[in-house]
């Protein structure tokens, strides 16, 4: 069974993020609110982790895991930047976009995508998930909480508690979250190419 969190939206618990964070680097799983939404959450180098989330939601070896980071800074460590996009990531974080980018060696390989080498990062703008970060210390490997067959991601934390129950370790509830997942943008080659719209404004990249 999932542990429960009811976080407080504006000033999340500091005593609640320090069992979650326990959780996680005991290899537990979360599904945990963003400014964009849900996500499924595990600790960098937790292949079980990274397993069961494959396993929720049927993905191939092809789909982007995503590094989700607490700051550009803490982003800059994981991808390579080039100087051509350093401005479009910048101008853009925080906020409700993934970025592909060439990863750097400190991606496990499993994360990353078979053929480009390329991994998802973001930097949300969400105080709940920006305290759990500073707490953890690391990014959060995520993927976004859309469950197989359904084309809206999972938005309540009661719901998720009661749907995957079975399959998750913890769920964290600050109410309302966002109800939209992130704009995806493929950076890693000469054109940047929207792959995904959503939250985020993908005019900036068109």
């Amino acid at each position: 069974m999932a542990r429960y969190y009811d976080v407080h939206p504006d000033n999340p618990q500091p005593r609640i993020l320090r069992q979650v964070v326990d959780l996680i680097r005991d290899d537990g799983l979360i599904a945990y609110p963003t400014d964009s939404c849900f996500a499924l959450g595990c600790q960098l180098g937790n292949r079980d982790g990274l397993d069961r989330i494959r396993e929720i939601r049927h993905l191939d070896e092809r789909h982007h895991f995503t590094l989700v980071c607490r700051d550009f800074a803490q982003l800059g460590q994981f991808v390579h930047v080039s100087n051509s996009v350093f401005r479009l990531v910048k101008a853009s974080t925080p906020g409700s976009y993934t970025f592909i980018l060439p990863a750097t060696k400190e991606v496990p390989r499993r994360m990353l995508h078979p053929k480009k080498r390329t991994v998802g990062v973001r930097v949300p703008d969400h105080t709940v998930t920006q305290a759990l970060l500073a707490e953890l210390g690391e990014p959060l490997v995520s993927s976004t909480l859309i469950l197989p067959g359904e084309d809206e991601p999972l938005t309540q934390g009661w719901e998720i508690k009661e749907r995957l129950d079975h399959v998750l370790d913890a769920v964290i509830d600050a109410g309302d979250g966002g109800k939209e997942p992130t704009t995806v943008v493929d950076l890693s080659q000469d054109e940047p190419e929207i792959l995904r719209r959503g939250a985020g404004d993908p005019s900036r990249f068109e």
